[in-house]
Formats: C-alpha cells, sequence, structure tokens
C-alpha cells in the first residue's frame, strides 16, 4: 500500500475502518510531511491501541481520527464539500456496508484517484455459492457490482484476502 501511495503522489487520503491501525500507520508513514489521513471508525476502544502507535512512530500529527458510524461521516464530508479532493481512500470496515461506502468514496477521491478495497475474496468464499451468509453475500454481490461500473478502472488483486484496486476514470 506505501508503493501505491507514493506512485500516486497522494497527499489526502481516507480509511474507512482503522481497528488497530496498521494500515493507516503505513498510509501515514509512507505520506509526505504535509498529508493527511480521515480515519473513520466505530470502536474508541481498539482505535486506542492505534493511537498508541501513531504516536510511537510520530504520525499521530498527520492522522485526523474520528469515531462513530461511518456512513454518517462520509455524507457529512460530502456536505462540507470534499468531493472529488482526496488522493486515495481504503475501505476495510462492515462487509454489509462495503457498496455504500465504496460509493461514496468515489464522490469523494478525484479522477485519477484510487480506492482500495480489502477482504474481497474472504477466504475463498465468494466463489463458493453453497456458502449463502450475509457478510459473504454482501461481498459477492460488491464485487460483481464493480465488475460493471465504467466510472473505474478495475484491478483485483488475488494477495492475502483479496485487495481490489480502483482507479477513479
Amino acid at each position: 500500500m506505501a508503493l501505491l501511495l507514493k506512485l500516486i503522489g497522494a497527499r489526502k487520503t481516507l480509511e474507512v475502518g482503522v481497528f488497530t491501525g496498521y494500515s493507516s500507520l503505513v498510509t501515514a508513514l509512507a505520506l509526505p510531511p504535509e498529508g493527511r489521513i480521515i480515519a473513520l471508525d466505530v470502536s474508541a476502544e481498539f482505535t486506542e491501541i492505534a493511537q498508541r502507535y501513531w504516536h510511537e512512530a510520530n504520525v499521530a500529527d498527520k492522522i485526523d481520527l474520528r469515531i462513530g458510524p461511518a456512513l454518517e461521516t462520509l455524507d457529512e464530508l460530502i456536505a462540507s464539500g470534499a468531493q472529488n479532493t482526496f488522493d486515495f481512500a481504503f475501505i476495510d470496515a462492515d462487509k454489509t456496508n462495503y457498496y455504500a461506502y465504496y460509493e461514496k468514496c468515489l464522490q469523494l477521491v478525484h479522477t485519477g484517484g484510487l480506492i482500495a478495497i480489502d477482504n474481497v475474496l474472504w477466504g475463498g468464499q465468494v466463489i463458493d455459492l453453497e456458502i449463502q451468509n450475509t457478510r459473504t453475500n454482501a461481498i459477492r454481490e460488491f464485487n460483481e457490482k464493480l465488475a460493471q461500473d465504467e466510472r473505474i478502472f478495475l484491478s483485483v488483486l488475488p494477495i492475502a484476502d483479496g485487495l481490489t484496486l480502483a482507479l477513479k476514470l
């Protein structure tokens, strides 16, 4: 992810789903000194762990952590005029809202910006049609919608649990 951020010259990024902060830490370390991340999560408990590591790595000043439902915070960013201002967005949150997060990030990322989405292969479960549960079906439907989306150039990397890269056209 750090390489991708360097390649696109990212300065302003968005993260939907922080958890313990690994990806936001990687992002912050890859950004230039003036670079910033708006990081969204619902858990103050887990993000306390993230904040500890951000401080240890001296990047906490680059990260604007916002605790609350991500869809509401994304709507607030859109309402405040932040459309087309982000270079990069990373989505790794509740799977049932992936498509909603993606649609809002697509509004916030500028043309030529990149959206990365984690866990799109879901341990291989997305191709096993015998598996029918809410999260697997949500990721399966999400992948199908992105494959048809003409607003992006799409690539799915079969590394770890699958990473989708969507370049906004």
